[in-house]
């Protein structure tokens, strides 16, 4: 029972009342791609209650942020690859 409450990518998209199966978290990270001089809190698609969620976890650098830097890092995917190396 304690595991259901650990921290992961699909705890985080539930906490964020989205939905958090491995096919809508694929769906929506493929479909909400930054570029890359947009901060994920910073993204136009959240919500003030979501955006405080992903800030005040960052802040706090806990057992979320880990969770919260990679749905950025997945985010950015798209502006990753498109850097020049």
């Amino acid at each position: 029972m304690l595991n259901q409450n650990k921290p992961s990518l699909e705890l985080l998209f539930s906490q964020l009342g989205l939905a958090n199966s491995a096919a809508a978290i694929e769906l929506y990270v493929r479909t909400h791609q930054l570029p890359a001089n947009v901060s994920l809190h910073d993204a136009p698609f959240w919500n003030k209650s979501q955006r405080s969620f992903l800030i005040s976890h960052l802040v706090q650098d806990d057992d979320w942020a880990i969770w919260v830097d990679e749905l950025n890092q997945q985010l950015h995917m798209d502006a990753y690859k498109l850097q020049p190396v």
